[in-house]
């Protein structure tokens, strides 16, 4: 059985969790977001406890590597590579926006298109854009207001995840069919998919230049 450790604290809610063969075993959460880097590798510990294995025998890390909070994507990353140092596994970097659309894509399956969107800042957002078989049309990126595309397809059914209200959502996206979804919480079901994917086809990352999927840069003021 291939064991692999999840580990998320991109937002106020941090969470840990096992998946086996691509099936989630157990997990954790705690919404004390000023208190991540304290309570991450308790939880971990715990985690393996529950799931009644050790830490060696994990076969993988994989983490939500943004976009998100600059300091949790840190804290989630740096916990990640000193498991993945200590016990000589391999990283795999998750991108939420990949990984809410990959949940809509698998309740869905016979859209043309799922659009992950979240607000970065007032009038700018975070977004991917995925076709009927999952292939990127619009890798994750960081983009303004006026560069939004007209993700609906005049053909087919779009599934816009995002965390505007659906009002505004409306108003980006005019179109005869689509559907909009507020749910931006990443479902464990279809993560433990994912990553077993990724896993199987060794999509491993570099554990010295690996870094978090920040999309954006860091705005400084004299």
């Amino acid at each position: 059985m291939k064991y692999l450790l999840h580990i998320d604290t991109s937002t106020d809610v941090g969470t840990v969790a096992i998946s086996s063969d691509g099936a989630p075993v157990s997990s954790l959460s705690t919404q004390e977001s000023r208190n991540h880097a304290g309570a991450i590798n308790n939880m971990i510990t715990q985690l393996v406890a529950d799931a009644n294995i050790s830490l060696k025998h994990l076969s993988a890390i994989t983490v939500c590597a943004g976009p998100g909070s600059y300091t949790g994507l840190r804290i989630g990353l740096a916990t990640a590579k000193g498991l993945c140092y200590a016990l000589d596994k391999p990283l795999m970097l998750d991108n939420r926006l990949s990984l809410l659309a990959y949940r809509a894509y698998r309740q869905f399956p016979a859209c043309s298109r799922y659009v992950a969107l979240l607000t970065a800042r007032e009038k700018e957002y975070f977004i991917g854009i995925y076709d009927q078989d999952f292939k990127e049309v619009m890798p994750p990126q960081h983009i303004p207001e006026h560069e939004l595309p007209h993700a609906a397809e005049k053909n087919g059914s779009t599934y816009i995840i995002t965390d505007m209200a659906q009002d505004m959502a409306r108003d980006l996206y005019i179109s005869n069919n689509f559907q909009i979804e507020n749910d931006t919480k990443i479902d464990l079901k279809s993560w433990a998919v994912y990553s077993f994917e990724k896993y199987n086809c060794n999509h491993f990352v570099n554990l010295m230049n690996a870094e978090p999927f920040y999309l954006k840069q860091v705005y400084t003021h004299k």
